[in-house]
C-alpha cells in the first residue's frame, strides 16, 4: 500500500470515530433530556396529586377512624368512615339526628375528635326525664340507642349542664348511641359550629360494616 493511501485511510477511521463520537455525545445528551423531562412530569404528577388529595381533605369529604365505643352500635371501635366538609363549608346548619365529627371540647381528653349525633341545634331546649331525651317538651324515639340516657354525675371542668337546657346560639347539643358509656354534651356541655369539622356519610371498614350512617 502506498504512503498517500495509508494515510488516506487513516484519516478516514479517525473521521468515522469523530462521527461515532459525536452521535454517541448526541445520543447521550438526548438521553438525558428525555430522562430529566420524565422525572420532571412525575414530580409535576405527584404535586397535582397531593393538592387534590389536600383539597379533597380540607373542602370535600375525608376519612376517620372512631376512637372510641360511645357510638355503638350504629359505629363500633375502629370503625373507618367518610364524612363530608361541603355543607358546613356552605354554611348549611346540622340537623337533628346528623351524626357529627367535631374537635372534642374537653382539653383533658386523650382523644382530640369525637363522633357523636345531633340531638338539638339552637334554641331548642333538652332535658333528660326517666331515661329518656325530651327535646322542646317531647320525648325523642331513639331506636339507634343503647342504654338509658341519664345525667351524668361528673363533668368536664368549666362545664355548666343542667335540665331542662337550652342549646346557645351557634351551638348544638350532641349524644353518643352508646348512651350510658358516653362523654357528650352531658359531660362538655355544647359543641360551638365552628369545632365542626364534617357530617359522617359512610363506613367503608370494615367491609362487612359496608354501608351508610344513619
Amino acid at each position: 500500500m502506498c504512503r498517500i493511501c495509508f494515510l488516506e485511510e487513516v484519516n478516514n477511521m479517525e473521521d468515522n470515530k469523530g462521527r461515532q463520537r459525536v452521535h454517541l455525545e448526541h445520543d447521550f445528551g438526548e438521553r438525558s433530556v428525555f430522562t430529566l423531562r420524565g422525572a420532571l412530569e412525575w414530580v409535576l404528577v405527584i404535586l397535582i396529586a397531593l393538592a387534590a388529595t389536600f383539597l379533597i381533605r380540607s373542602f370535600v369529604v375525608e376519612p376517620f377512624v372512631v376512637p372510641t365505643g360511645s357510638m355503638e352500635s350504629t359505629i363500633e371501635i375502629g370503625d373507618q368512615i367518610l364524612a363530608q366538609k361541603v355543607s358546613l363549608e356552605l354554611g348549611q346548619p346540622v340537623k337533628q339526628g346528623d351524626i357529627v365529627v367535631f374537635h372534642n371540647p374537653d382539653g383533658t381528653s386523650e382523644h382530640d375528635v369525637l363522633v357523636k349525633r345531633v340531638i338539638a341545634t339552637a334554641g331548642q331546649t333538652v332535658d333528660l326525664q326517666d331515661g329518656k331525651v325530651v327535646v322542646d317538651g317531647q320525648a325523642l324515639d331513639e331506636d339507634y340507642t343503647t342504654g338509658m340516657s341519664w345525667p351524668l354525675s361528673v363533668q368536664a371542668p368549666g362545664a355548666q349542664v343542667s335540665y331542662p337546657y337550652t342549646v346557645p346560639d351557634g351551638c348544638v347539643w350532641v349524644m353518643g348511641d352508646n348512651r350510658e358509656n358516653s362523654a357528650d354534651s352531658r359531660y362538655f356541655g355544647p359543641v360551638d359550629r365552628s369545632d365542626l369539622i364534617a357530617v359522617a356519610l359512610v363506613r367503608y371498614w370494615p367491609l362487612n360494616r359496608l354501608g351508610a350512617i344513619d
